[in-house]
């Protein structure tokens, strides 16, 4: 008896997640990731009237080659839950800076798919990113330790010398880094 009111609970808490994954929706910056939750009466008021800067680091890799990799998805989903939460979009900005593992998000179909076997499932969000004037910085000391060369890359992703001079400069043009 026990384990079926366990199995239940479980196929109950299953549903809710289901649900609210499907109250999660994605742009209207970014519309093939970055899904977001509308939040109503809110205590903390987002500033509409300030610029918000961000830079996010992304160095895991997608568990599983063919998911889209979720720290890319955080970066869309700050430009979209600013955007319905209605702070002008000149007024929001994003950088990627991105070493270790996360880097093979950043290669061209072909090259993901010599290493992976399949496409490259975060060309799509990267291009609407950078379409945004979003900037995503490859560590070139990742690159050279993992043989990616420029031309692997997908359009507008830049090379630095490294991971650490392009956090350095972002921060000292007033992007906030973003931890998580």
């Amino acid at each position: 008896m026990r384990s079926i009111v366990l199995f239940a609970a479980l196929i109950s808490a299953l549903a809710a997640c289901s649900e609210a994954q499907q109250r999660a929706q994605t742009g209207p910056v970014v519309n093939s990731g970055g899904p977001v939750w509308d939040v109503d009466d809110v205590d903390f008021a987002t500033p509409m009237d300030m610029d918000l800067k961000a830079v996010f680091e992304w160095v895991t890799a997608s568990q599983n080659p063919a998911q889209p990799n979720r720290q890319i998805g955080t970066t869309a989903r700050y430009l979209n839950m600013h955007a319905r939460a209605g702070v002008p979009s000149e007024q929001v900005s994003v950088a990627a800076v991105v070493h270790g593992g996360a880097s093979h998000a950043l290669l061209k179909d072909e090259f993901f798919q010599e290493r992976h076997g399949v496409d490259n499932p975060n060309k799509d969000v990267i291009r609407e990113i950078l379409a945004t004037g979003g900037q995503i910085v490859l560590c070139g000391q990742t690159a050279g330790s993992r043989g990616i060369t420029k031309d692997q890359l997908l359009p507008g992703v830049q090379l630095a010398l490294s991971a650490m001079t392009a956090m350095t400069v972002f921060q000292s043009e007033g992007y906030q880094v973003i931890l998580w």
